[in-house]
């Protein structure tokens, strides 16, 4: 019995251990391991955060396409004719969109504080188009000239065609494209003398 308690204090005390390389080598290999699953999760959590964005900038663009088709349907007139970045809207003041007003502006600009080749899409009920005064439809354009505007002829009633390119990740490829040729329902064929359609 006494040889028995004698081995337990014996074992009780010594003192061996890790030695200090061993848990060194520990130390590196727990090192290594957590540091591949701390970049696993952060890539997943920059991913799911660029895919969020690259969502939600598509949506903004769909929904500007929608409310610039509703407003075009319902125009009499648009200016300027041809390619450009900004238009002008001559709408009546009973259209479901207008809020009373008669005439709505369209322009992309580069909103405050953004990066290079970063562009937005504005509406604004103000005399002029500024970042101040618009409501902002669509982020992360590439292009300002975005409207190309058709005047009416003999043959067909005046267009606006309308092309967004949007992308999240200016550097990278992989742009959203979204274009539209949307027709002024309440413009007039153009009348030309001596032509049998429209009548003059």
């Amino acid at each position: 019995m006494a040889s028995r308690f004698k081995r337990i204090r014996t074992s009780l005390a010594r003192q061996d251990g890790y030695s200090m390389v061993e848990f060194l080598v520990v130390m590196v290999i727990l090192s290594i391991v957590v540091g591949s699953i701390t970049t696993v999760f952060v890539s997943a959590s920059k991913a799911e955060l660029d895919m969020n964005r690259r969502f939600q900038a598509q949506q903004q663009a769909r929904l500007s396409i929608d409310k610039l088709r509703r407003e075009i349907h319902c125009a009499t007139a648009v200016s300027p004719s041809g390619i450009s970045s900004s238009i002008t809207l001559t709408i009546p003041a009973q259209c479901p969109t207008a809020g009373g007003f008669t005439t709505v502006r369209w322009c992309v600009l580069a909103p405050p504080g953004a990066a290079a080749g970063r562009y937005a899409l504005y509406r604004s009920t103000a005399a002029t188009c500024t970042n101040a005064n618009g409501v902002m439809w669509a982020d992360y354009l590439r292009s300002t000239t975005i409207f190309t505007y058709r005047v009416q002829s003999s043959q067909s009633l005046g267009n606006l065609a309308v092309a967004m390119q949007v992308n999240t990740r200016p550097v990278t490829s992989g742009a959203f494209d979204m274009s539209d040729t949307i027709v002024l329902r309440n413009s007039t064929r153009a009348c030309i003398s001596g032509s049998p359609s429209p009548p003059c």
